[in-house]
């Protein structure tokens, strides 16, 4: 059996930090092709945009829609629910507030590619 390729979206406001998770996750085999958003509001509308994004690694601490506010659109809307999110921090004292809005994972920053890795596997093949 093939293994899935996996579409993922990461959501930052840091460029350097957006350029790192794409260049982490496309060294590894089973991810096909990571896009980009600046902004929780950005995502959605990519979200909306291409219905055959696999997983979502998704930074909080954003300007114009942060993540926890992304969660919470994503966990409301019919068609987004079931996607996994893994939320990426600085700040620990987010987690709760995350999982509690949806998160699936929770990866502090700075992010190991392992790490990453790990939680792609076991959330999204």
């Amino acid at each position: 059996m093939d293994e899935k390729k996996l579409k993922v979206l990461a959501v930052d406001d840091d460029l350097i930090n957006l350029k790192l998770l794409k260049t982490m996750l496309m060294k590894t085999p089973n991810v096909s092709q990571v896009v980009e958003a600046k902004n929780g509001a950005d995502a959605i509308g990519l979200l909306k945009a291409q219905n055959d994004i696999d997983i979502i690694l998704l930074d909080i601490i954003m300007p114009v829609m942060s993540g926890i506010e992304m969660l919470k659109v994503i966990r409301a809307d019919e068609s987004l629910r079931q996607l996994p999110v893994i939320v990426l921090t600085t700040d620990e004292t987010k987690k709760g507030e995350a999982l509690e809005c949806g998160a699936n994972g929770f990866l502090m920053k700075p992010v190991r590619e392992k790490d990453v890795l790990a939680k792609i596997s076991q959330l999204a093949l």
